[in-house]
């Protein structure tokens, strides 16, 4: 078809995979506005699978070899940075889940300590994790949806990640660093399972499922810390 092979075809699908993330973020837009907050979750979800299998099949087509002038990596850092930063910014404005102000300044916290972030070229690692929190507010933002904690709590621990974006603290990525690679896909796997079934409850959820959700965001959030600790990343 017009000169371009079938390989170079299927590779090309990968773009358009990233590139629906973009529709899931204007849908996840839509819902935040009328303030259905259950539907702009289920939305970013969708738009975080994307995110999680769009990278492995990038490279298993090798996009970068038959579209070597179509940048990936820059059409995955503009949806990443709507769906991982802007929408759950706005969700914690629009909700005002902290109170009036906390919710507005955490807000602004968010949106630029994290446009700031994806700007550093030093943020992933040797071991493909993240130098800093890399700026994962869906699933913090989310988090604090389930969990409920006092506006206050809530606010300094959104100040606590946005000071550590500047750390050199290291985050594993679930499906790139391969150290406790199996546990880390097991227990995100067990996240999300608990996330779908708060959705499911419309965000109220049992308090097993909290504790599920706090549990293993916890273990997310903090097991590349521990292993840099232990000399195991780098």
């Amino acid at each position: 078809m017009f000169g371009i092979s079938k390989n170079a075809l299927w590779a090309f699908s990968v773009h358009i995979l990233t590139a629906s993330g973009a529709f899931f973020a204007f849908l996840s837009i839509v819902a935040t506005a009328e303030k259905d907050f259950t539907k702009a979750f289920l939305w970013l979800g969708v738009a975080l699978a994307v995110d999680g299998i769009d990278g492995p099949l990038a490279r298993k087509l090798e996009v970068k070899k038959w579209w070597p002038f179509w940048s990936g990596d820059m059409l995955d850092a503009v949806i990443d940075y709507v769906t991982y930063v802007m929408i759950p910014a706005f969700i914690l404005y629009q909700s005002g889940l902290m109170g009036k102000y906390f919710s507005f300044t955490a807000a602004a916290i968010i949106v630029i300590t994290s446009a700031i972030y994806y700007a550093d070229t030093r943020m992933k690692t040797e071991d493909y994790g993240f130098k800093g929190f890399p700026v994962c507010w869906n699933m913090v933002v989310f988090t604090l949806f389930i969990v409920s904690p006092s506006e206050i709590l809530s606010f300094v621990f959104v100040c606590i990640a946005a000071v550590l974006t500047f750390v050199p603290v290291i985050f594993v990525h679930p499906v790139r660093v391969k150290i406790l690679r199996e546990l880390t896909l097991g227990v995100f796997a067990i996240w999300a399972a608990g996330g779908l079934l708060a959705l499911y409850h419309g965000l109220d959820a049992p308090h097993w499922v909290d504790v599920v959700i706090t549990g293993t965001g916890l273990y997310l959030f903090s097991i590349g810390f521990i292993l840099q600790l232990l000399g195991k990343l780098r």
